[in-house]
């Protein structure tokens, strides 16, 4: 969940959704980064507009 919550938080920002950024939140945060999963994350996102994805 801490990771969707890094993608929040970088769009919320105004912060570009890319690996590098997600897994600089989450590291500081404290969260022991699992590089597969960011990758996994960035490629799902690809396509989905969070604006709409956050409204419905």
């Amino acid at each position: 969940m801490e990771y969707v919550y890094a993608v929040l938080m970088l769009h919320s920002a105004d912060r570009e959704v890319t690996e590098e950024n997600i897994s600089k939140v989450l590291e500081a945060a404290g969260v022991e980064v699992d590089e597969a999963r960011v990758k996994a994350l960035t490629t799902a996102l690809e396509d989905v507009n969070i604006d709409e994805a956050i409204e419905t």
